[in-house]
């Protein structure tokens, strides 16, 4: 099914037994292949991993990226994920170079934003202190032509949509925003309500997805094994998609798959579903 809003396969999507956890995180699909099968599909943007992208830097470079994701029609390019930005030492200076090699990366393949991080550790934060640093962030990121979309979650210490707006209202700055993810705003007890009174110039990038009703164990064990496909669970995927056009929400609609049934899809036919599914949600949205 064709449709006129730009879907963002996003990096887990069509990353096939790949899943964000320490040591698991690295697809065994290539980026060229990836990206064709989501092209395949309907899909005009692709989301890219940090380590996917060290992969496939081996033997390629970010021009011949680019040239694949043209080739492909890729209008709306993703990048993730920055990390321990907000931190100092030693894991500073690690997160440091990936802000470099993100950063740089985005200058070459126009990137529409770059997803960064929240502490999912549990310890204090200081507001900021955090809102001092991703001040930084986003002064730097203006010489490299794009966003910075932070990403809530209800296990993080930025654990609801007021939280993460508090933030960007701090910052004030016209490089980043907020990352609205379905999942995120339903588990954190965000109402579209609540949503409807965003301004659009604090959401920076859109996830769609969804899920069952009620949470099995922990949420980060749930967030990453028990997602569903858009339409296909009881999250008000079609009710997010019509808030955000009332907002204003121009820009890429990424889609987030992540769960152990996806995992195990074959790539084309991943791709295929994760499309045709969201496709007929904006059909639903579009009809009403």
């Amino acid at each position: 099914m064709a449709i006129k809003e730009v879907l963002l396969s996003t990096c887990w999507t069509t990353a096939g037994n790949a899943l964000p956890l320490p040591g698991k995180d690295l697809s065994p699909l290539s980026l060229r292949d990836r990206i064709q099968a989501a092209a395949e599909a309907g899909f005009r943007g692709f989301g890219v991993l940090d380590c996917d992208l060290d992969k496939f830097l081996l033997d390629s470079s970010l021009s011949d990226l680019k040239k694949i994701l043209d080739d492909n029609g890729m209008e709306a390019v993703e990048l993730e994920f920055l990390t321990n930005w907000f931190t100092t030492g030693d894991e500073k200076k690690a997160s440091d170079v990936l802000k470099h090699k993100l950063f740089t990366a985005a200058e070459a393949l126009g990137a529409h934003h770059i997803k960064i991080a929240t502490d999912i550790s549990g310890g204090a934060w200081e507001k900021d202190h955090w809102a001092k640093e991703l001040l930084k962030l986003a002064q730097e990121v203006d010489s490299y032509g794009t966003k910075l979309a932070i990403e809530f979650m209800p296990f993080a210490n930025i654990k609801d949509l007021a939280t993460g707006l508090d933030l960007v209202n701090m910052v004030d700055h016209p490089n980043v925003g907020l990352m609205v993810d379905m999942w995120h705003i339903a588990r954190g007890g965000t109402s579209l309500d609540e949503l409807a009174k965003v301004p659009l110039n604090r959401i920076m990038g859109v996830e769609l997805d969804d899920a069952d009703a009620v949470q099995i164990d922990d949420g980060y064990s749930d967030t990453i094994h028990r997602r569903r496909l858009c339409g296909e669970g009881d999250l008000p995927v079609v009710g997010l998609i019509q808030t955000l056009k009332k907002i204003g929400w121009t820009g890429p609609w990424g889609v987030e798959i992540l769960s152990v049934e996806h995992r195990s899809l074959e790539l084309h036919e991943a791709a295929r579903r994760a499309f045709d599914t969201t496709a007929e949600c904006f059909r639903l949205a579009n009809a009403r």
